[in-house]
C-alpha cells in the first residue's frame, strides 16, 4: 500500500510552525513514525464548547493547526461540548462562566460549525458531541473519575490558583470540568489534542486520565492567543479588536489595515496558510526600517478577505477603501433608513441608526470628530439634524447611512 503521509521531517515542520509547546515532543516523533510505518492516521482532537455563535480570526489559530493535520492526513476530530457547556469552562477566567441553555447551545454549535467549516475539509472532519458518552456516565462513575485525580494537583492551576488566593469562589462543577474534557480524550483514544495556551492544564489532566485508563497518553500542543486589533489585548468581542470570520469583505479589509505594524508577521504565520518562503521574506522586508509596512498589510488584508470570501471580494474592498479613505469617497452600496419626522438630535440619531450603544458613547464619537453628515463635521452634542431631504450620515471610519424622508 503506497503511504499517504509526507516524510516526518516535512510532517514536523508544518506542525510546528507558531506553535508554543508540544508536550513531549519525543512522544510525536514516536507517534509519527509509528503512524508512517503502519499508514494509520492519528486521532486528532479539539474541544469547543459552543458558548458564542460567531468565530474571529482568535479561534481560527487552533482551527487553521487542526487543518494542517488534515492536509497531513491525519484525522480530525471535532468534539462539540454539548454536555460541557453546561458547565461552563473556567480556563483563563477570574470569574464562573455561567452554563448555556441546550437551545442556546444547539443553535451555537451549528454556527460554529458552519463558521469552521470555511477553515476545515469538511469531507474528512469528525464530528462528535461529548454529551454521547458524559451524559451516560452515572453518579458513581464520576466519584471514581475524581478519585484519579487530587484536589491539590487541580490547584496548581493557575486561575484557580489567583482565585483561591483571592477568596473568589470556585465551585465543585468548575473542578470537574477538567476530568470531564480529560473523558473526551478517552473517548475518542486521542493521539494529539490541540488547544490555546489557557488550556493547557485541562489538555494535561487528559494525558493523566488516559494514562489511568490505559490508553497511550495523547500529545498536546498548545497555540498561542492572537493579539486583537489593537495590538494589546487577546482578540475577544468583549474588547471590540476583533476580525470575525463572517465579517463584510469591507469590515475584513479596513479592521486589518487599522492593526500595529508589530502584530503584522504574526497574523500572516498564526491565521494564514502563506508557505515558508513567503514568511521568511515578510519577515525580511518587514526587519528592514526603511521599508513602509503598509504595502505588507494591504497583503494581508486580501488574503483575509480571499480566505474568507473570494478573491473578487478582496479587489472590491480595496477599491472601496481607497475611495473613501484616500479620494474621500463614498462606499458604492449604503444602507437606507427613512424617517417620517421633521427632526432628530445627532446624539439620539446615532444611537436609533446603531452606531452606538448609547448617548454617552455617541457624546465621544462626536467630541473625536468622527462624525459628520454630508461631508460636513459635527462638532456640537446640540446638532440637530432635519430630514428635509437626502443626507448621508458617517460615524467613525467605516459607518455609513443614508437619512431619507
Amino acid at each position: 500500500m503506497k503511504n499517504i503521509f509526507p516524510p516526518i521531517n516535512e510532517q514536523m515542520d508544518l506542525i510546528k510552525r507558531g506553535t508554543i509547546e508540544i508536550i513531549p515532543e519525543d512522544d510525536l516523533l514516536r507517534k509519527l513514525e509509528k503512524s508512517f510505518k503502519e499508514i494509520k492516521p492519528l486521532n486528532i482532537k479539539l474541544g469547543c464548547d459552543p458558548t458564542r455563535p460567531d468565530l474571529h480570526l482568535g479561534h481560527s489559530v487552533v482551527l487553521r493547526k487542526l487543518s494542517q493535520f488534515q492536509t497531513l492526513g491525519h484525522k480530525a476530530i471535532l468534539i462539540i461540548g454539548d454536555f460541557t457547556s453546561l458547565i461552563g469552562d473556567p480556563s483563563g477566567r477570574n470569574t464562573t462562566r455561567p452554563p448555556l441553555s441546550p437551545e442556546e447551545i444547539a443553535e451555537n454549535a451549528k454556527s460554529y460549525f458552519e463558521q469552521a467549516s470555511k477553515i476545515l475539509n469538511r469531507e474528512t472532519l469528525k464530528i462528535v458531541y461529548n454529551s454521547d458518552w458524559l451524559g451516560k456516565m452515572s453518579f458513581a462513575d464520576v466519584i471514581k473519575l475524581s478519585s484519579k485525580y487530587t484536589v491539590a494537583r487541580m490547584l496548581e492551576r493557575d486561575d484557580f490558583t489567583k482565585r483561591f488566593k483571592e477568596g473568589i469562589p470556585i465551585s465543585m462543577h468548575e473542578i470537574l470540568y477538567p476530568l470531564a474534557q480529560a473523558m473526551d480524550s478517552v473517548a475518542i483514544k486521542s493521539d494529539v489534542e490541540l488547544g490555546g495556551t489557557d488550556q493547557k492544564f485541562n489538555l494535561l489532566v487528559g494525558r493523566d486520565i488516559q494514562r489511568e485508563h490505559g490508553i497511550d497518553p495523547q500529545v498536546i500542543l498548545t497555540m498561542p492567543l492572537l493579539v486583537g486589533t489593537d495590538g494589546i489585548e487577546k482578540m475577544s468581542k468583549s474588547y471590540n479588536n476583533y476580525i470575525g470570520i463572517d465579517d463584510s469583505p469591507k469590515d475584513m479589509f479596513g479592521k486589518t489595515l487599522s492593526i500595529p505594524d508589530n502584530i503584522i508577521y504574526n497574523y500572516f504565520e498564526l491565521a494564514t496558510d502563506i508557505s515558508k518562503n513567503e514568511l521568511d521574506e515578510i519577515k525580511t522586508f518587514l526587519s528592514n526600517k526603511e521599508n513602509n509596512p503598509r504595502d505588507i498589510k494591504r497583503k494581508l488584508a486580501k488574503k483575509f478577505v480571499e480566505m474568507y470570501h473570494n478573491k473578487d471580494a478582496a479587489i472590491n474592498a480595496e477599491e472601496e477603501f481607497d475611495r473613501i479613505f484616500i479620494q474621500k469617497g463614498l462606499p458604492d452600496e449604503i444602507p437606507e433608513l427613512k424617517f417620517d419626522i421633521e427632526l432628530m438630535p445627532i446624539l439620539e440619531l446615532i444611537v436609533k441608526v446603531g452606531f452606538a450603544p448609547s448617548n454617552n458613547e455617541a457624546r465621544r464619537l462626536v467630541k473625536q470628530g468622527g462624525v459628520s453628515v454630508d461631508g460636513e463635521k459635527v462638532t456640537d452634542l446640540n446638532f440637530i439634524v432635519y430630514f428635509d431631504k437626502e443626507k448621508i450620515l458617517k460615524v467613525g471610519k467605516r459607518n455609513f447611512i443614508k437619512l431619507t424622508t
